[in-house]
């Protein structure tokens, strides 16, 4: 029994490990990519009107118009500024309060409660606040996508924490090591994966915090981009906006995961 156990989990282990070309990879996502873009473009006025989901190929001509035009650097900056200035503050701030919570002692126990509490508001409510307290400028969009990001990111560094082995810590204090050491040693190699999870998962909470705030009040940017076409009426220009803040939140992710394969090559 105990041998047949050990070869399933033998089994199990290896198809998780398997690892494929990245050429079969790519190859399969862009066969993905160009069935449903074919399957939307031939059903598109055929099984629906196309003036309600648009085109693929009106979508793809209206952001090469964009860009002969100068919109699409213009919009797409600015919600990129909002999305990263906000997701790297988001990020720090919610890391370093994780960390400290954590080794506060009977603090955590007073404090934890109130961090659930806050956890619970609808951010989205959130935004009309932040665009009469701060304007509609850039201000207000950081601290949109800052409210989106910090409680993903101080959950995971509290849990990370929280799962390091004790007996290294122990062991650490048996040593007398420094804090610094600790943290350099022991904290920071056992929270990694958890803060290169959070990241992952905030990239698309940044993105939608910062077209949230564009939406409530804002002249530029892919959420208002999107604002305007839809108060024009026009699909196809709702779509594009759509379609941009996915492409980005794909690139970052990719971006992210180049540096998490550098950070855990010992792994």
């Amino acid at each position: 029994m105990a041998a047949k156990k050990n070869k399933g989990a033998a089994r199990s282990a290896s198809f998780r490990e398997r690892e494929y070309s990245k050429t079969s990879v790519w190859l399969g996502r862009l066969v993905v990519l160009a069935l449903v873009l074919g399957l939307w473009e031939v059903l598109s006025g055929r099984a629906f009107n196309s003036f309600w989901l648009s085109k693929p190929s009106l979508i793809g001509g209206r952001i090469v118009e964009m860009i002969g035009d100068g919109d699409l650097w213009f919009h797409m900056s600015v919600t990129l500024q909002e999305a990263i200035g906000g997701l790297a503050i988001g990020m720090i701030g919610g890391t370093l309060l994780g960390v400290g919570l954590a080794f506060s002692g009977i603090f955590e126990k007073w404090i934890y409660p109130y961090m659930m509490a806050l956890y619970s508001l609808p951010r989205v409510s959130l935004a009309p606040l932040f665009i009469v307290w701060f304007g509609i400028g850039l201000t207000s969009k950081i601290i949109m996508v800052v409210a989106m990001v910090i409680f993903v990111a101080f959950y995971n560094a509290f849990e990370g924490i929280r799962n390091i082995d004790k007996d290294l810590m122990d062991m650490m204090s048996t040593y007398k090591a420094k804090w610094t050491h600790k943290l350099r040693w022991v904290v920071l190699p056992s929270i990694t994966v958890w803060l290169l999870t959070s990241v992952r998962l905030n990239i698309g909470m940044a993105l939608i915090g910062s077209v949230i705030a564009e939406l409530v009040g804002s002249n530029r940017g892919l959420g208002y981009y999107i604002t305007y076409s839809s108060n024009m009426l026009d699909t196809t220009g709702i779509f594009t906006g759509l379609v941009l803040i996915m492409a980005i939140a794909v690139v970052l992710e990719q971006l992210v995961l180049l540096i998490e394969r550098r950070l855990l090559r010992y792994r």
